[in-house]
């Protein structure tokens, strides 16, 4: 069953309350989405803890076969 985008979108807000978040449906699916993360919770970390964070804050909707979440492009980073 796919996610809606406000939902994937909700989940990353409450993870990350003040970040900036884009997500963009990739193929209109919903099972195809591409993420854009910029926190300062990411300062110091490396790029696979900073996507780990990301990945955490989904709650496993990326789990398994059954995953409501087929696949994520994810850029994170701090803020300039």
């Amino acid at each position: 069953m796919p996610i809606a985008q406000n939902e994937l979108e909700d989940l990353l807000r409450s993870a990350f309350p003040n970040g900036s978040i884009s997500v963009r449906d990739l193929a209109g699916d919903g099972n195809h989405y591409a993420a854009e993360v910029v926190d300062e919770s990411f300062r110091g970390k490396n790029r696979v803890q900073q996507q780990r964070a990301v990945y955490a804050a989904l709650k496993g909707k990326m789990d398994g076969p059954s995953g409501e979440l087929h696949a994520l492009a994810l850029t994170t980073r701090i803020p300039e």
